[in-house]
């Protein structure tokens, strides 16, 4: 496995002891950047990659670090957070990222995770041969033709600058972003929705051996230069034993949030206000704060990410945030916002953890439709319940598919499809809301325990498309 270790340091980083860290390999180590110099990386003389470190990022978000690391890290918001992580490829490079992250913390005091892997030696790094005909964009501990592979050893794989980074330059490549963890380790919801998004793969290490996918648990072997389902027998692929152990959060549960808005694209348009209402309406209290990766490090600021989106439409580019709860209340999201011809879309997906003693806000559920109706510019909303970990985390093993609870559509979506055609559907039948002459449309499918809701919805689908 590969060696990632974090500098949490009460002070920043300056230039000094920044360089202190980057000199950790002696002075024969190259540097380059790239995610517009969020990351930083250390390379041989002949170009092969050994550690990259990210920016360091202030923690202003309380729970954040024990989310991510656990609580025996031992340092909580605010915090500097320094990533620093070693290529396997390079037999030296652990000890390197831990002198980095070790002279961070002897200059500015603070914590590493892990605890032990702090040094402050010098790690010279021996001479290797590159002929540079790898992808210099891709530092990873594996390449080949079909597959980039990152080695994680960590207890929550989340979705950092380094990895949205890496993803973003493994797509045009061609190859599938493959990940390889133990079998202790988790995702976290944004992991979870960026590798279901592109050609991407979970590898865990199967205690009985092997490895499988911590998806869908699917048997794996290497072949071909990437890490391939074995093939099937008599019409069934083999799942892994470990993939269907029992659960380890029984009686807990999420509910889910699917929702679309489309604004006007006016000049005192501010984003972010529909999320806000969802998850005040779902657990009483605002987001606790933001980012364009994790860990999340900004409190709560709708005009802050409005700014952010702006700038980024600017450059045709659209905008991916993170949004975090407070740690005695776990929630999280992600928000997609783009500019189209019709205006600016958001397209959030948030999750409310629940402890087998809560009971999900359901007959919110409706309040919240209308609101986001009349209020927020809502296209559709879609919501589910789930059996599963109330912190919100993806473990490699089976979870229950979630159940649909509701589906509704806004004003604007109800007339172009044709209101009294939406109206039309006896089951499930719709609830009006909003004003009379250009309502919402919130169709209830379920209360989340009965899988059969799936074919409400799909034939709620059906009957809509017809009219469009």
């Amino acid at each position: 496995m590969t060696k990632d270790v974090i500098a949490l340091t009460p002070r920043m980083p300056d230039a000094r002891s920044v360089l202190a860290g980057l000199y950790a390999g002696g002075p024969d180590l190259h540097v380059d950047s790239s995610a517009e110099g969020a990351v930083v990386r250390l390379r041989t003389q002949g170009g092969q990659p050994v550690a990259t470190v990210e920016i360091p990022v202030l923690v202003q978000v309380p729970g954040e670090v024990s989310r991510l690391l656990g609580r025996e890290a031992g340092a909580e918001a605010p915090v500097w957070w320094t990533e620093v992580r070693a290529t396997a490829a390079v037999a030296e490079a652990g000890r390197l990222a831990g002198s980095v992250a070790g002279r961070l913390t002897s200059l500015l005091g603070g914590s590493t995770w892990p605890a032990d892997a702090a040094h402050t030696d010098v790690v010279p790094i021996p001479p290797a041969e590159h002929d540079g005909s790898g992808d210099e964009r891709l530092a990873v501990d594996v390449l080949t033709l079909r597959a980039a592979v990152i080695l994680q050893d960590r207890p929550v794989v989340a979705a950092t600058t380094w990895l949205t980074d890496l993803l973003q330059a493994t797509i045009p490549s061609g190859r599938e972003l493959q990940i390889v963890t133990p079998p202790d380790t988790r995702l976290t919801l944004p992991t979870r929705t960026l590798l279901t998004n592109v050609p991407a793969r979970w590898i865990v290490h199967d205690p009985d051996g092997g490895c499988y996918d911590g998806l869908t648990g699917a048997v794996l072997h290497w072949h071909e230069g990437r890490f391939t389902p074995l093939p099937a027998t008599d019409g069934d692929a083999p799942i892994a034993d470990t993939f269907h152990a029992s659960t380890d959060a029984p009686g807990e549960r999420q509910l889910q949030v699917s929702i679309r808005t489309t604004h006007p694209a006016t000049d005192d348009l501010l984003l972010g206000d529909a999320l806000e209402t969802a998850w005040r309406t779902l657990t009483g209290a605002p987001p606790a704060g933001w980012a364009t990766a994790e860990p999340v490090t900004l409190p709560w600021s709708p005009r802050q990410l409005t700014e952010l989106a702006r700038t980024r439409a600017k450059k045709a580019a659209p905008t991916w945030l993170v949004a975090v709860g407070t740690p005695n209340r776990p929630a999280i999201a992600t928000c997609r916002i783009t500019r189209t011809p019709g205006g600016v879309e958001e397209h959030i997906t948030l999750a409310v953890g629940h402890t087998k003693d809560q009971t999900p806000a359901l007959d919110a559920l409706p309040a919240l439709a209308e609101a986001l109706a009349t209020r927020h510019n809502l296209t559709s909303m879609l919501t589910y319940l789930r059996p599963a970990r109330a912190d919100l985390t993806t473990p490699p093993h089976h979870e229950p598919p979630p159940v649909p609870l509701s589906f509704t559509l806004g004003p604007d979506a109800v007339h172009a499809i044709g209101r009294t055609h939406a109206e039309s559907v006896q089951h499930p039948r719709p609830t009006r809301l909003g004003p009379a002459a250009r309502p919402a449309l919130h169709y209830t499918l379920g209360d989340g325990t009965d899988p059969t809701a799936w074919q409400h919805l799909h034939h709620l689908n059906a009957r809509l498309k017809r009219g469009r």
